[in-house]
């Protein structure tokens, strides 16, 4: 009964991971860069924008961490590094919203942060053997 019970659960789940890990991967090469020259376009503050290109240089480098049988970092390794970037910029845009009173990046880094969490839980994160 629980290993149904599991099986089923697992099943369920899965079917919300619908997104490839190339078309993460492409969503995240594309989104970085955005990331990082959002703050100039936008006139955000100092610390907004430091928040921004950190973001955004880390999600580039993640990205490119993912083509390739001699990947640097795990897949499981990823996602985990995916959710802490997504905390990281909500924390991060509600901090610079509570200490400087500018909510336009507020609404950006939390938004990005949401974004990621919801690209990270709808992707299958696995790759054929050998890629």
């Amino acid at each position: 009964m629980h290993r149904t019970y599991v099986r089923i659960l697992s099943s369920a789940m899965t079917l919300f991971r619908y997104i490839p890990l190339s078309v993460h991967a492409g969503l995240e090469t594309l989104a970085g860069p955005a990331v990082m020259v959002a703050p100039f376009v936008l006139g955000f503050g100092q610390a907004a924008t430091v928040i921004s290109v950190v973001i955004g240089a880390l999600l580039l480098g993640l990205a490119l961490q993912i083509p390739g049988p001699q990947r640097s970092v795990s897949l499981s390794a990823h996602a985990s590094f995916d959710y802490a970037l997504a905390t990281f910029a909500m924390v991060g845009g509600l901090t610079v919203g509570i200490v400087t009173g500018a909510w336009e990046p507020t609404a950006f880094l939390v938004g990005i942060g949401a974004a990621l969490v919801a690209l990270t839980a709808s992707t299958r994160f696995s790759a054929p053997r050998g890629v």
